[in-house]
């Protein structure tokens, strides 16, 4: 999951506030894979928001999934986690889902993240 260069922060202030407000309380769970258009084309900008945001590396797990001939997703996690589509992308706090992005939202995974984790902050 590499960040997408031309990502632009100051363009998306709430968003990377969002997720630096709480960067070294958050585990980022990742499902995805290359052979994925959606991966391809969401993962890149979400990680050039975790990045401006101070996200630290090893608070990002990134779990690579896979698709057999019948459909279904296979992979480290996706039983436990119950993943359906990808990416699918859970943040948990001191082990307990917080929020959970699935492919089919239909805005940018940083940006409905953001928005839900300050929802959350709110109600907390």
């Amino acid at each position: 999951m590499q960040p997408t260069p031309t990502w632009d922060p100051d363009a998306h202030e709430e968003t990377v506030d969002a997720f630096a407000a709480i960067a070294d309380e958050i585990t980022v769970k990742v499902w995805g894979g290359d052979w994925c258009k959606d991966c391809r084309a969401a993962l890149p900008d979400f990680a050039a928001a975790l990045d401006a945001a101070g996200v630290p590396e090893d608070s990002i797990e990134h779990y690579p999934v896979e698709k057999p001939d019948d459909g279904s997703k296979v992979g480290p996690g996706v039983e436990e986690y119950g993943i359906e589509y990808i990416p699918t992308i859970v943040i948990e706090r001191e082990g307990e889902e917080i929020v959970r992005f699935v492919e089919s939202e239909d805005v940018p995974a940083a940006i409905w993240l953001a928005d839900r984790l300050r929802e959350t902050e709110r109600t907390a």
